[in-house]
């Protein structure tokens, strides 16, 4: 992952296109050890997190030169969308990117820090980590892509006098803890120790184009 990912998050697609088998290595042994009843809670998460976030490296790459991610499935909403493709093989199961974002890791967890490491390839999400998680290293992972995120200017703007938020943030407000939870969740992993309650949170356009080039 550090060879093709930069520290800032951008991703050289067309270098991960050429080393491809390394690629492919790597998502066969996630396949093949899906994660086990003995497993601790940590190192499902990163399993799962991991997962994610690899095979979606592999689905941009099937479809090398497209702009957005949202441009390789259809247009209807759980049925046919990218987060619907089920092209994800893991112990002879298929699975979509919907099904490990919202039926495994928001249902299972209900971690919030999970909306600040799944990385869907455009360049509003998370900028992806550089390194795989690791159950020993999970939590502080988290805690970094979760301050990285909101401290970005570019997907995040925080100040004493206004808050606009990414649309992440308005779309799962209810895993945040709803209005009061966020604000909490802001300050905890923010640039502003201390917010003032009463500045009303505006949130941003989502830019879906490719987080890296081809």
């Amino acid at each position: 992952m550090s060879k093709h990912v930069s520290e800032t998050g951008w991703v050289n697609y067309k270098a991960f296109i050429k080393d491809s088998n390394r690629l492919n290595v790597y998502l066969n042994s996630l396949s093949r050890n899906a994660p086990q009843a003995n497993w601790t809670q940590n190192e499902e998460m990163a399993y799962w997190i991991n997962a994610y976030n690899a095979f979606t490296i592999q689905l941009m790459i099937r479809n090398p030169g497209v702009n957005s991610i949202k441009e390789i499935g259809g247009k209807i909403p759980f049925i046919n969308s990218t987060w619907d493709l089920k092209f994800i093989s893991i112990d002879e199961k298929k699975y979509d990117l919907n099904n490990i974002e919202h039926g495994i890791l928001r249902k299972k967890f209900k971690d919030p820090r999970i909306h600040m490491v799944l990385v869907c390839a455009s360049k509003s999400c998370p900028a992806l980590l550089n390194q795989a998680f690791t159950a020993d290293q999970l939590q502080s992972q988290m805690d970094l892509c979760s301050r990285r995120f909101l401290s970005d200017v570019t997907r995040n703007v925080i100040s004493e006098k206004e808050i606009k938020l990414s649309n992440i943030f308005n779309w799962y407000q209810d895993d945040f803890g709803g209005k009061k939870g966020l604000h909490l969740f802001i300050q905890k992993y923010g640039p502003i120790a201390k917010l003032d309650p009463k500045i009303q949170i505006e949130y941003l356009d989502y830019d879906w184009t490719l987080n890296g080039q081809y």
